[in-house]
């Protein structure tokens, strides 16, 4: 069996070794796909591959898991071994990662007395539930049991959120009870502050920092903090942020290619390094995560390409060449590949073959639950996606005034099924306007979850808890008796497309194209307002019209040869009777703000 050790140096079997990693998130690649970037990874000259669990995604409800298909996270680590790569896994309750929630599971939000990322007997024992099951399938993978796993992580910038050392013992010594036998690390920012607040050095956990640039400062501030609490150890950079996340509304963040070779260089140079990321990958179905800012928050989209050595798709950039070219002067003995490179296709003028209206197939496509009062999407049993809430009102006069109190994060309101008003964060709650014109009145609300905060304080926030939670106020009293409809996208839609459509209602729209040799592609949705895509059934992300990207990535793994199907649900009323696929995906220009 292999050994890792942390001494003065990293330690490979007794001699030293420098790590060289990449992050690669299993969820955010199609398994059909995880070959081609942790191939890309070992030709650049790389040694191991590293990679976040989320716990949302392996317990998606509470007690159901799932570790199979594209969360078969032993099946990533064993294809990483195949090809050569080490491995870093980090299973920690909280990624951050701009994934939704951070990665964790939106169910804990009814549990309203319960403090997550804490010590809190209530959040530990579901995180302990968790964890019997993940390290039953990471425990066997480790180093010194014949795997390829050389560290774990406990928690996630934990000095950037609190101090609960009682939270990061008790996670610590779950790991052990787990049977973790190789290193654990911690992942902070460089100045002692976090690594302060974020760390265990009395139980010798050992420390590593987080940065971008200014390598020489940020190893210098991790060392002095190291020999602060008498330890030897080789520095690392678990996070070096080649690139960055992006935003709604906001322009793209691109990093000069040179630049990062040269700042990559210089922390080589002093330690070891994991790029983050190296292969961004998607952020498929409604797992986008969400920055928070003041009274709003800024949901990310659903690409996350993160301008990082391989690109959405996982081909190489002009950030790979240019580190393969550092490498090869660095490490001249190191070997190194031609990188993989997939083919695109294109397809355009794919005529509509159908199109329905929302208010239409209701009933056939989601669950109804009844209750006094609207209850918020996670009283109802779902976590992601789009509520619907529905009410009768009778007419008290000519022009009446509606408010939806504290709804989260973007409303429609319909009156009789036409659409009166589009409220986002800051405008929730206005007055909304609108004459009446029949003795009985059906209201619609449809409330869209935008994706839930990844980072910072927000995380405890009743922000996160999405849908409408407080009501629907007529003049200035509370309506009741709502009908409630769940509308998440994880389970297959029987579509009549044959019923009803109406102009500028949330609809349906189905294209069928004809493809004869699968490749990866793009679909430009720029005539289209906002929404979500389906292909052949999978969830493939969400589109806004306001940008940057105008376009949502489709895997040649989703397609097939013949007929293929895409469904577009769009809420604004904005489509097109043509859609394409296309090579390249397609972006706004934005000025900067």
């Amino acid at each position: 069996m292999k050994k890792f050790e942390i001494k003065e140096e990293f330690l490979l079997n007794g001699e030293p070794f420098k790590i060289l990693s990449g992050a690669v998130h299993y969820f955010r690649v199609l398994p059909e796909d995880w070959h081609h970037s942790l191939y890309n990874l070992k030709a650049l000259g790389f040694n191991t591959v590293e990679t976040y669990i989320p716990w949302n995604i392996h317990e998606p409800k509470e007690g159901q898991y799932d570790f199979s298909g594209r969360y078969d996270l032993k099946k990533f680590v064993q294809k990483a071994e195949e090809l050569g790569l080490y491995v870093i896994l980090r299973p920690t309750p909280y990624i951050c990662a701009e994934w939704e929630f951070g990665g964790l599971p939106a169910w804990l939000l009814p549990y309203k007395n319960m403090r997550i990322r804490s010590s809190d007997p209530a959040f530990m024992e579901k995180v302990a539930r968790y964890y019997e099951k993940l390290f039953e399938i990471i425990t066997p993978l480790q180093i010194d049991q014949g795997g390829p796993v050389l560290m774990m992580q406990v928690e996630n910038e934990y000095g950037s959120y609190g101090e609960d050392k009682e939270y990061l013992t008790a996670l610590y010594e779950l790991m052990l009870a787990q049977g973790v036998t190789v290193p654990i690390f911690t992942s902070d920012g460089a100045w002692r502050a976090t690594q302060e607040a974020g760390t265990l050095t009395e139980a010798d956990i050992f420390t590593t920092g987080n940065f971008g640039s200014r390598s020489k400062e940020n190893f210098k501030d991790l060392k002095d903090f190291h020999t602060e609490k008498g330890k030897n150890w080789p520095l690392m950079c678990m996070e070096f942020w080649d690139g960055w996340f992006n935003r709604w509304n906001d322009p793209i963040i691109k990093r000069d290619a040179q630049d990062l070779a040269h700042d990559v260089k210089e922390a080589i140079e002093l330690g070891s390094i994991n790029l983050y990321m190296f292969h961004g990958g998607t952020n498929f179905g409604f797992m986008n995560g969400c920055s928070a800012r003041g009274r709003i928050d800024l949901p990310q989209v659903t690409s996350y390409d993160y301008d990082a050595p391989l690109d959405e798709q996982g081909n190489p950039t002009e950030k790979y060449f240019a580190l393969q070219n550092m490498m090869k002067e660095l490490f001249p003995e190191v070997e190194q590949q031609e990188p993989l490179v997939k083919d695109s296709m294109e397809l355009t003028e794919i005529p509509l073959a159908g199109k329905v209206s929302l208010f239409s197939v209701l009933d056939s496509i989601a669950e109804k639950q009844t209750s006094k009062y609207p209850k918020t999407m996670e009283q109802l049993g779902q976590e992601y996606g789009y509520t619907l809430y529905r009410t009768q009102v009778q007419k008290q006069k000519e022009e009446e005034m509606y408010r939806v109190i504290d709804a989260r994060d973007r409303i429609q309101f319909f009156l009789n099924e036409q659409k009166i008003a589009t409220q986002y964060q800051e405008e929730i709650g206005e007055k909304i306007f609108t004459p009446l014109h029949e003795e009985s009145n059906q209201i619609d609300v449809l409330v869209e979850n935008m994706g839930r905060v990844n980072y910072g304080h927000k995380l405890l926030a009743d922000t996160q808890q999405k849908g409408i939670r407080t009501g629907v106020m007529s003049d200035l009293h509370f309506i009741l008796n709502w009908e409630q409809y769940s509308l998440d996208f994880t389970k297959p839609m029987a579509l009549d497309f044959d019923k009803e459509w109406a102009e500028n209602t949330p609809s349906f729209y189905r294209y069928t194209p004809t493809i004869e040799t699968p490749e990866d592609t793009f679909i430009n949705m720029e005539s289209f307002g906002k929404g979500i895509v389906l292909v052949n059934g999978f969830h493939i992300g969400r589109f806004w019209n306001v940008g940057p990207t105008l376009s949502l990535y489709v895997p040649k793994a989703l397609l097939k040869q013949g007929e293929n199907e895409i469904i577009v649900f769009e809420t604004e009323g904005v489509f097109s009777e043509k859609i394409s696929l296309e090579k390249e995906p397609k972006f706004k220009q934005m000025e900067e703000k």
